[in-house]
């Protein structure tokens, strides 16, 4: 097509063809037969990551929770987690420039060390964007509550969220043109009212100075600052994840060795700087501080909507809000149905028949993206029986993800020591050992405070809940890997990144 959505010249059209079969062929290299439909440009591939690591969402989800345990200075966090998280996207630019299959981290780390690492990084990922998934569909609910008037119920919350993953999983299954085009529409609506939104309060709705940026409020207790910011520090954690997403659909991407690696920068700077913008714009115009910190008010973000906009104005960016939720589930999903289709396309889990089949009518893959609905559906109706679901479920989902990506951070750097030299199209050259190094540094120190027990006055089960949850996770991947041996059905391509392009291993452990 060309730009204007007329039929493409013979010019235009001519190297669109020679594109998608270098493309091809270098799938093919890569061990695989072409199936997807590459309909996804640069643009809409960075949309989907955008949407998915979505600043609205990750900053409206526990931009409360944030101030309560740290104060305003939990900002900083994000511009922690940004930088450490560039450096792991610069790590993921690399390897998927030398092999962009779908699937993502799982394809990666198989490709870098070998079929039973990769088997456990999938599954752990796995399990990690399913659990994201529930989180953000059960997140939407309070605004959905907000905009339409009507009291956040947990039934309330429930709800909206089976809706949110029904009409998502609608238009996922309506193919990648239909994915390409809504999380356009989602990226356009979520940034332009973030700016908005972000750059209106700090200019004309301030009711604090920056200085709060420096003030705890008394946050700390009886003990020290570090202790809360840290705490606090979920916010940036579960900011910077959604860059990876635009690898996990990589064979839907024409050019995607060079075009992909673009895509996962700037989803990580475009979307920390406005996440940061729109957290710094909701802090400042916070009229009282001190009652939003105690608890008070359990939804600032809205009151201050209606402070600044009025009631009508609120409703329309509250509508904003919901698109982000909205587009955020929809690459979400599309990330995860990918990555368990790879899983299943490599004979690799059981129900690998149903989980590896492709629809070559729709273009996706309809057992991965059925999973991809139906658990988190389970997972949200099940957060009927908790009270603090959300923080629970963010929790468990960004632990599993930060293990999954220092898997294949680490998996990187064993195959330099074993002598891979990248050989995409996309490269850091001399910086890629340090940058490697630095990268598995941050990610190890932040899964380590996702973790960690800080409520020690709830039962011992609810304050080591995340270790708890991601011990059972591991643990029961573990076990069925060592009783049915999974791995040892697959015959794809494995531990071959450190030999020659195009050579294979079919027998890589």
């Amino acid at each position: 097509m060309s730009a204007t959505g007329g039929i493409p010249s013979v010019p235009d059209a001519v190297p669109e063809r020679l594109e998608h079969d270098e493309d091809r062929r270098r799938l093919a290299e890569l061990g695989y037969e072409a199936h997807f439909d590459r309909a996804m440009s640069l643009w809409s591939n960075f949309s989907l990551g955008f949407t998915y690591l979505s600043p609205v969402v990750g900053v409206y989800s526990l931009f409360a929770v944030a101030l309560v345990t740290a104060g305003p200075p939990s900002m900083w966090s994000l511009v922690i987690a940004g930088v450490g998280q560039f450096l792991v996207a610069l790590v993921f630019s690399e390897v998927v420039s030398q092999f962009p299959i779908a699937g993502g981290v799982y394809s990666w780390a198989r490709r870098l060390i070998g079929k039973r690492y990769a088997w456990l990084t999938g599954w752990i990922y796995a399990w990690a964007l399913l659990f994201t998934i529930a989180g953000v569909s059960y997140g939407a609910g309070p605004f959905a509550a907000s905009l339409f008037g009507v009291e956040a119920t947990t039934g309330w919350v429930v709800g909206c969220g089976v809706l949110i993953l029904a009409i998502t999983g609608l238009i996922n299954f309506s193919g990648t043109r239909n994915l390409s085009r809504a999380v356009q529409v989602g990226f356009l609506a979520e940034i332009t009212g973030a700016l908005i939104i972000g750059l209106y309060l700090v200019l004309f709705q301030r009711e604090n100075d920056f200085g709060i940026f420096f003030d705890g409020f008394g946050t700390q207790g009886d003990g020290t600052y570090v202790g809360a910011f840290l705490a606090a520090g979920l916010i940036g954690l579960y900011q910077y994840y959604g860059f990876e997403a635009c690898g996990d659909v990589a064979e839907e991407v024409p050019d995607p060795g060079r075009r992909i690696p673009t895509a996962m920068r700037y989803t990580v700077l475009v979307g920390g700087v406005v996440a940061i913008l729109v957290f710094v714009g909701y802090a400042l115009a916070i009229p009282d501080m001190d009652a939003v910190i105690a608890g008070e008010q359990a939804d600032p973000i809205s009151a201050i909507l209606v402070s600044a906009f009025g009631t009508g104005g609120s409703k329309v960016f509250l509508v904003i809000v919901l698109i982000s939720f909205l587009s955020c589930v929809l690459s979400l999903q599309a990330a995860a149905s990918r990555a368990i289709y790879s899983y299943g396309r490599d004979n690799m889990v059981f129900g690998s028949s149903w989980l590896g089949r492709f629809s070559s009518t729709l273009h996706i893959p309809p057992g991965a993206l059925t999973v991809a609905i139906l658990i988190p559906a389970l997972v949200v109706v099940g957060s009927l029986i908790s009270e603090d679901a959300l923080v629970r479920i963010i929790s468990f989902a960004v632990l599993g993800i930060y293990i999954a990506f220092q898997m294949v951070v680490l998996a990187a750097l064993v195959a330099r020591i074993r002598g891979w030299q990248p050989s995409g199209k996309w490269s850091m050259g001399r910086w890629g050992w340090p940058i490697n190094v630095l990268a598995l540094v941050y990610g190890v120190g932040a899964s380590i405070n996702v973790a960690w027990p800080r409520t020690p006055d709830v039962p011992w089960y609810d304050n080591w809940i995340v270790i708890l949850g991601s011990v059972v996770v591991v643990g029961l991947g573990v076990l069925y890997m060592v009783l049915a041996k999974p791995w040892g059905r697959s015959i794809a391509p494995a531990g071959d990144a450190a030999q020659s392009r195009g050579a294979r291993s079919r027998g890589a452990a």
